[in-house]
């Protein structure tokens, strides 16, 4: 009974093990994604912005796009909030007693992680397209290149992280819930257990001593027809 699970964990109300929640592959790919977005976020807020040296205006290292760096450093940081977040929901994922509300945070992650793998790859090609425009003569001094590059680099990676997650949160979809063990509509049964109502062991097919049985029998044992001869003295 203890290896049954629905939709990748176990009965609810286990002890949480760190060691084993870290080791998860889901885990994994969440806490590296959480980096690249720090990474990304950091390389264009830190030096995503330059001027030339008879400029006092910075503009954006992308061929002075604002929008390109406007999208890195939200996309850095919204990541970086929704892989938290996710984070906090496997944590609480094997407390949920519902099969209905685990059915739909998994389909929440395929849909979510789904959605940022395809936002991470618009914003590769858009980054990458803008820092090959780029003119030589708008950065002479080749400042920021390291950082634009590993933006490009690590938005790339992003792709693959989280369409990593979408496709472990598919396998957990499809895994389902196991019916020896739970239903659609299953809840704690230590939440349930005041609320039962009381049925007696017998039940109604059960007959008491004094009832029609006994009754029978006593009418056949002195019965003539049951094989019973008066004699005479």
């Amino acid at each position: 009974m203890d290896g049954m699970q629905a939709y990748g964990a176990g009965k609810a109300g286990g002890a949480f093990d760190p060691v084993t929640f870290l080791q998860q592959p889901q885990t994994v790919l969440r806490i590296v994604s959480w980096l690249f977005s720090i990474v990304i976020f950091g390389c264009i807020a830190n030096e995503g912005y330059i001027n030339s040296p008879k400029e006092v205006e910075e503009y954006c290292i992308f061929n002075r796009n604002q929008n390109a760096c406007n999208y890195g450093v939200f996309m850095g940081s919204m990541a970086f909030l929704c892989c938290v977040a996710f984070l906090a929901l496997d944590v609480y994922f094997p407390q949920i007693t519902s099969v209905k509300d685990r059915k739909k945070a998994v389909l929440a992650d395929i849909g979510v992680s789904a959605f940022w793998s395809f936002m991470w790859f618009v914003g590769f090609c858009f980054l990458a397209n803008q820092w090959q425009m780029a003119k030589q003569e708008d950065n002479p001094l080749g400042e920021g290149g390291d950082a634009a590059r590993a933006a490009i680099t690590f938005s790339f990676f992003s792709i693959f992280t989280w369409a990593g997650q979408s496709f472990l949160a598919f396998q957990r979809y499809k895994l389902g819930a196991d019916s020896a063990l739970f239903s659609q509509d299953y809840t704690d049964p230590s939440q349930d257990a005041a609320g039962a109502p009381y049925t007696s062991f017998g039940g109604d097919d059960m007959e008491s001593p004094g009832g029609g049985g006994g009754q029978a029998n006593s009418d056949g044992a002195f019965d003539g027809t049951g094989g019973y001869q008066r004699q005479d003295y």
